[in-house]
């Protein structure tokens, strides 16, 4: 298991605009844009969600992923333990989770580019149904020097989750919430 330490960013400028940033600040891609698509799971108690803990299943072209993360540590920064798993087949996980009796609370989408520098975290650029985020992971000194970089400061940074985001999006527009995914994803990704 492992320690996640993250913050999100909410982007206003274009992104060809972001990418020249990242590039000048010495980012490279690691990771090209894919489509992800996730699913989240709980009970129906609602005992993950109660607890602050997430059960996901993440499927990028044929490649799936299973992760658990636990509860989030109050402050600056978003702090939780996670462990992650390949699945060779997300649509039987998604049955046995099913079957188990966890099912499906939350669906989002979001096309996402990882970029990495020489030393420290990385940069995950997420294109979201409701705008635009970059995602730094690192130590907290390494967020912070990043974010600085990158013209935000402490008082952008989000530590709060999609579900969470999407939630308050849906409020500001009096909408009801459902699923955040995107209308027309072949338009979306150029297809």
């Amino acid at each position: 298991m492992k320690v996640e330490i993250e913050i999100k960013l909410r982007l206003v400028r274009k992104l060809a605009e972001v990418h020249r940033e990242l590039s000048n600040l010495g980012f490279r891609v690691r990771k090209r844009r894919v489509f992800e698509s996730n699913i989240l799971f709980d009970n129906v108690k609602r005992s993950l969600r109660k607890h602050g803990k997430l059960l996901r299943v993440r499927q990028v072209g044929r490649h799936g992923l299973l992760t658990f993360k636990g509860p989030s540590e109050q402050g600056r920064y978003k702090k939780r333990w996670e462990t992650e798993t390949p699945l060779h087949d997300g649509d039987a996980m998604t049955a046995i989770l099913e079957h188990i009796g966890y099912h499906a609370v939350f669906r989002y989408e979001k096309f996402r580019t990882e970029y990495a520098a020489r030393v420290g975290g990385i940069v995950l650029l997420d294109e979201t149904p409701i705008g635009n985020f970059l995602e730094l992971e690192g130590s907290p000194r390494w967020i912070d020097r990043t974010a600085r970089g990158l013209g935000f400061s402490t008082a952008d940074y989000i530590n709060r989750s999609y579900g969470y985001l999407y939630l308050a999006y849906c409020r500001e527009r009096r909408r009801r919430p459902k699923d955040m995914v995107f209308r027309n994803h072949a338009r979306v990704s150029g297809q």
